[in-house]
């Protein structure tokens, strides 16, 4: 019987294969400046031996504290540079279970809460969390750049995966809290085999490119699901990942990119994407690049109809790809479906999902207020059959047995969907990241019952969440009621992700009573009429604080 695949073995089989094509192309900025001076090259054997290296500093500095392989280790990092990667593919190289934790959640008890959860053994930092970390239940290690060390000269195990396929490979976390905290997500040999298929068809080259490399823009942090699908799909291809200067990377950039390093295509969430849509109406230097890209994918958040038209209307080859750290990749724009005004979805092939219709009363008022015509057409949860061989972890199972997302469709056409929100009291921040408001409002009306009538929590696809609130006293004072709120509330958003966070008063809008628009039968307040009604100003609010 065959190992199971991982990336590591593909990694070593690309760079066989093919050892002086590039891997990656990294920023050396002109000094004392954010310029690019230029794109320096890391070939893939080059990146095969920078794992293996590390490798060996791992295994020798993890072993003399007597933490054994197949242990979990931590692996706190930004998750955005070569060097990251580095360390997150090499502890897998040297025979451990990595538990990623963005810099996102920068909690240190939350770390060790999740890490004695999984029974990790040890936990690899971010030098910029070096004076959070005291008292350690577990041994800790700053992430040091080992290709500035002593080449250690210890033993590493066969690279090959496991032939028990329920084996844990790496440690995910969802992307939003639960219980004061995320969810651990482990992902199987098994798992991580099928999931390495989609990221081969994914990532597979869109264009006949006569010899020249399939080139990609990192999209987010290797320490969330999406960017380690993506390098993975890229590495199967021999393709080139370039690292950007910051995520939120300029048009000039993008240009720049496009010219120096060769970028033929970009993976990025909407919310970043559509700085460059706006820019490309009024340059046309900057919408011919756009429309000369085999391909933009987009992940995690809807565009915005104004950017769909644009889209459409000029040519730009959009593929749109919905997926979950749970699952993966789902549903994938299909072929014919380019250059389609409105963009559909399709399961990914080899996959078993059903889409069950859902109770009239049952989706949320935002689910059901889209703004899309046909509000009325029957709204469809995503369900994934225990049958799927991307069926999540056994820890994440519904009591039916089945994975059930949350998230509702409609069907346009046989075999097609649209997406059309959630069944349930979730956002996305602006980095397809999700919060749970419902959460965000109970501890308000649990500690500060005596000062809120009510609320309610908006910012899908902001960086995020603001508090709208309905104070009990008429006429109370707006700034003190706000400092109140946050001074109450500050013990809960201390445990939580950054982008899940409310910690400042410039968050907390406070109208008067009855100024929320809510439902006409329930009087709910309608998460989407608040963020329509009040655009302008959260606007206002988010850029005062960027």
């Amino acid at each position: 019987m065959a190992a199971y695949r991982t990336h590591l073995t593909v990694l070593e089989a690309t760079a066989a294969k093919v050892p002086d094509a590039p891997a990656f192309r990294i920023p050396r900025l002109q000094p004392g400046t954010d310029d690019v001076q230029e794109w320096d090259v890391v070939t893939y054997r080059e990146f095969w031996q920078d794992v293996e290296r590390f490798a060996r500093h791992w295994t020798q500095t993890l072993t003399a504290d007597g933490v054994p392989t197949r242990s979990v280790v931590g692996l706190w990092l930004g998750g955005m540079t070569y060097v990251d990667a580095l360390h997150i593919y090499s502890i897998v190289r040297a025979g451990y279970i990595p538990q990623f934790f963005s810099l996102r959640l920068p909690n240190p008890d939350i770390i060790f809460e999740l890490l004695e959860r999984s029974n990790g053994k040890a936990l690899i930092y971010d030098d910029s969390y070096a004076s959070v970390l005291s008292h350690n239940p577990v041994p800790t290690y700053m992430a040091v750049d080992a290709r500035t060390l002593p080449r250690a000269e210890v033993p590493l195990p066969p690279n090959r995966g496991s032939l028990n396929g329920d084996d844990t490979l790496m440690i995910f976390h969802t992307s939003g809290s639960t219980s004061g905290r995320p969810k651990l997500v482990p992902c199987s040999y098994a798992w991580w085999d099928f999931t390495l298929t989609k990221t081969w068809t994914a990532m597979k080259p869109k264009a006949a490119r006569n010899g020249r490399q399939d080139v990609t823009v990192w999209m987010g942090s290797l320490c969330h699901f999406g960017q380690t699908f993506m390098l993975s799909g890229m590495i199967q291809h021999g393709s080139c990942t370039v690292q950007f200067t910051k995520q939120t990377f300029s048009s000039d950039e993008l240009v720049d990119m496009i010219q120096r390093c060769g970028l033929s295509r970009i993976n990025q969430f909407p919310t970043y994407l559509t700085h460059h849509l706006r820019n490309s109406r009024h340059s046309p230097k900057l919408l011919s690049h756009l429309q000369g890209l085999d391909e933009i994918l987009i992940s995690g958040l809807m565009m915005s109809p104004e950017d769909e038209e644009w889209v459409y209307r000029n040519g730009i080859k959009l593929m749109n790809c919905y997926g979950s750290t749970e699952v993966g990749s789902m549903l994938v724009s299909p072929e014919d479906d380019a250059q389609s005004a409105v963009h559909t979805i399709s399961p990914v092939q080899g996959t078993k999902y059903v889409f069950v219709p859902v109770d009239a009363a049952a989706p949320s008022d935002d689910a059901a207020e889209t703004g899309y015509a046909d509000a009325n057409a029957q709204l469809l949860e995503l369900i994934i059959l225990a049958e799927s061989p991307d069926y999540p972890d056994r820890s994440l199972r519904h009591e039916d047995g089945n994975y059930h997302t949350g998230d509702l469709f409609l069907e346009v056409a046989p075999g097609k969907y649209v997406y059309r929100g959630r069944n349930d009291d979730w956002i996305k921040s602006e980095n397809s990241l999700r919060c749970d408001t419902k959460a965000v409002e109970d501890n308000v009306f649990a500690t500060c019952a005596d000062l809120v009538a009510t609320c309610i929590v908006v910012g899908n696809g902001r960086p995020s969440p603001a508090l709208f609130v309905e104070p009990v006293a008429e006429g109370a004072d707006s700034e003190k009621l706000k400092r109140d709120i946050i001074r109450r509330i500050r013990p809960f958003h201390a445990r939580r992700y950054m982008h899940e966070r409310i910690v400042s008063a410039r968050f907390v809008v406070v109208v008067p009573r009855g100024t929320l628009p809510r439902t006409a039968t329930k009087g709910n307040i309608r998460r989407r009429a608040v963020e329509e009604a009040f655009k302008d100003e959260l606007d206002r609010v988010y850029a005062v604080a960027c």
